[in-house]
């Protein structure tokens, strides 16, 4: 049965007088190139239901996706933060999610979305996203909130829409390496081109023993 989102849970946090619930997931963290990307929706009490149709963006197909991306972006306020491979390779992956979201979180901020006074949600076991914040949120981090929390399924779908299209458009200038099919990720396809051309700027060089 596939998984079907509901508001249950931001409902309580905004019932509580939370005034903002912030739903975070990121895309490409196992990738071998491209960015990391963290998407951040910010949803209030003044929030209506989430488009027809949202689920986590795994399963949903490339097109069902890109209808819903400016539906998405209709229904709430949705930002977006990268880290390059550059700073993977620099700092770790871990500490690269987190510089992501607090740049996610940042430009939610400069849209005027209240993110000092916000709960955030965030999708996995793991809080990944405090370190990085000067001024500490709570967060509660909830395993397969991509799943079951609408405002994380809507951040993880404007997240994967936005790396897939970066994705495919270095792949113009990059074809070897398949990117438009697999979006860095180890395919073999990729593997077999990294042997045979080397590494881009693009790779995360740190994760490649190849």
């Amino acid at each position: 049965m596939v998984a079907t989102p509901t508001l249950q849970l931001e409902r309580e946090l905004l019932d509580s007088g939370i005034p903002v619930v912030i739903g975070v997931d990121e895309v490409g963290r196992g990738a071998l190139a491209g960015p990391v990307v963290v998407g951040a929706c910010a949803v209030s009490l003044s929030s209506g239901d989430f488009p027809e149709g949202l689920r986590d963006s795994k399963l949903l197909s490339p097109t069902r996706r890109g209808k819903l991306y400016p539906q998405v972006h209709e229904w709430a306020a949705v930002c977006l933060g990268s880290a390059m491979p550059d700073e993977i390779d620099q700092f770790g992956i871990s500490y690269a999610l987190g510089l992501a979201g607090k740049r996610a979180l940042a430009k939610l901020f400069e849209r005027g979305i209240d993110v000092g006074a916000s709960h955030v949600i965030l999708d996995g076991k793991y809080d990944w996203l405090t370190p990085l914040l000067a001024s500490p949120l709570p967060i509660t981090a909830l395993i397969k909130a991509d799943e079951s929390c609408g405002s994380v399924a809507a951040a993880s779908v404007i997240a994967k829409v936005d790396r897939d299209a970066h994705m495919v458009q270095l792949a113009t200038d990059f074809p070897q390496y398949h990117w438009d099919s697999n979006k860095g990720y180890g395919s073999a396809s990729h593997i077999d081109a990294i042997r045979e051309h080397g590494a881009t700027e693009h790779h995360r060089r740190s994760w490649l023993s190849l």
